[in-house]
């Protein structure tokens, strides 16, 4: 008997395990949002590149890329947030949601604070202009927007643990609306410049920054003041014996993103450093058209971190395994889905960006490699996450991040394989973690797991 679509989709969004109905929801709501920033970016990108020239669009992707870095300063109390707020909303315990809440705002306030300070001291004496490769004349402008981009960015850290808090309370969808603002205020900011202001590489970066801190800064007085009125950061609930238990899986999860840096964000600057500013962009190209695949699977994953939380603090092993099963079918749709796009990718390519930037077939096919790659190892590394035992991921993030800067110096110029030799380095360094996540999470759910797999 044929189902109408209209029945059919409300049978598959509001039926089922609770847990299940909230992560079908989430990613519908995600693939909405998500596709509309990823319509905004093809459009950004182009508008952007003819804004700049392709040297100076080089140079703000890799300056930006650098600063991002700042993100790990957190020392890993996000992520630890989120672990530990999604225990509290499981367990009905609003009390210890607003201590841990109110705790880490204050802790991460004060970092930044510290930061802040640190970067303008140090700031006086870097020269961009070496760092980044370009001429001597760019030094004063590039320290300039260096200062007010890591001032904005820190902000973003501490505005954007409202993010946080709804991804822990299972509601990522809202959370990526931030992302979704800040990317078409942004587009609207660079459309303004192109008629204002003729190239300016400091007022785009000014923009863009100070955008991407103040979306999330109207969040945080839209929800405390009404969702999360019960659960608005107050000095009266800072209590820094909480702060030890954030700070404790917290640091785990900062080493984590700190090999990730070392691993994906330094890759610009290896790019750069080795051929100049100019290859930057048609990695950064292949890393957007690419990364578009990457954002479709990761909405589909995003949902269950948390959830996986909820589940495992309730121990229904039964949904989690359910679940895995799906995102592993998902992953071979993937699949289908990069070949389509690699064979196509010339003319899309040229479709999106023009024939200004070309964009080598081997470097389209090594990022093809890349997405399923992350993608696979995400599937069963966002479970692991979930429940905190990252031990073993941690070690081996370490030795992929001391393999990964010797190999993508190594294969570049010895195999010559320019600037597609630097993702090459990336997906080598990247395998062992396709093998080892799959199997720490079997011992998990079977309640196997000892010593490191454990931890």
């Amino acid at each position: 008997m044929h189902i109408p679509l209209p029945q059919f989709a409300r049978r598959r969004l509001f039926e089922g395990h609770q847990r299940s109905i909230a992560a079908k929801q989430n990613m519908v709501a995600l693939i909405v949002l998500r596709g509309a920033s990823s319509i905004i970016n093809l459009v950004l990108v182009p508008m952007t590149l003819a804004y700049l020239n392709t040297t100076r669009y080089g140079i703000w992707v890799t300056l930006s890329s650098v600063i991002s870095w700042v993100a790990l300063m957190d020392v890993g109390l996000g992520n630890g947030l989120r672990n530990e707020l999604a225990r509290a909303f499981a367990l009905s315990d609003r009390v210890r949601a607003r201590i841990l809440i109110s705790t880490t705002y204050v802790l991460i306030a004060v970092i930044i604070c510290v930061l802040i300070l640190l970067f303008h001291l140090i700031n006086l004496y870097l020269a961009w202009d070496r760092i980044l490769g370009t001429p001597s004349s760019m030094a004063q402008e590039l320290s300039l927007l260096a200062e007010f981009v890591f001032a904005f960015f820190c902000f973003r850290l501490l505005f954007g643990l409202i993010g946080t808090i709804l991804i822990a309370d299972q509601k990522p969808a809202l959370s990526s609306l931030f992302e979704v603002l800040s990317n078409f205020l942004s587009l609207g900011a660079v459309y303004i410049l192109t008629k204002t202001i003729p190239g300016s590489l400091f007022w785009l970066g000014f923009s863009v920054a100070m955008l991407s801190a103040a979306v999330p800064l109207g969040g945080n007085f839209w929800y405390f003041l009404g969702r999360y009125k019960v659960y608005a950061p107050s000095f009266h609930f800072v209590q820094l014996r909480h702060a030890r238990v954030l700070i404790s899986i917290g640091v785990q999860f900062f080493m984590l993103q700190l090999a990730g840096v070392v691993i994906f964000a330094s890759a610009n600057l290896i790019i750069t450093q080795l051929f100049g500013p100019d290859e930057v962009t048609p990695y950064n190209i292949a890393y957007r058209y690419y990364g578009f695949a990457l954002a479709v699977f990761t909405t589909l994953l995003t949902p269950f971190w948390s959830a996986y939380t909820d589940a495992y603090t309730r121990g229904d092993m039964q949904w989690i395994t359910m679940s895995l099963k799906k995102l592993t079918r998902a992953w071979g749709i993937l699949v289908v889905l990069l070949v389509a796009m690699t064979l196509a990718s010339e003319y899309l390519y040229a479709l999106w960006i023009g024939h200004e930037v070309h964009v080598p077939l081997l470097i389209s096919l090594f990022m093809a490699s890349y997405v399923l790659i992350v993608a696979w190892s995400n599937i069963f590394a966002y479970f692991i996450n979930g429940t905190g035992k990252i031990r073993l991921q941690l070690w081996i993030a370490a030795g992929t991040a001391v393999t990964m800067i010797p190999l993508a110096l190594f294969l570049p110029r010895v195999w010559g394989l320019g600037s597609a030799g630097v993702i090459l380095a990336i997906c080598l360094s990247l395998l062992p973690g396709c093998v080892l996540w799959p199997i720490q999470v079997k011992q998990i759910i079977r309640g196997t797991a000892k010593g490191i797999w454990a931890r």
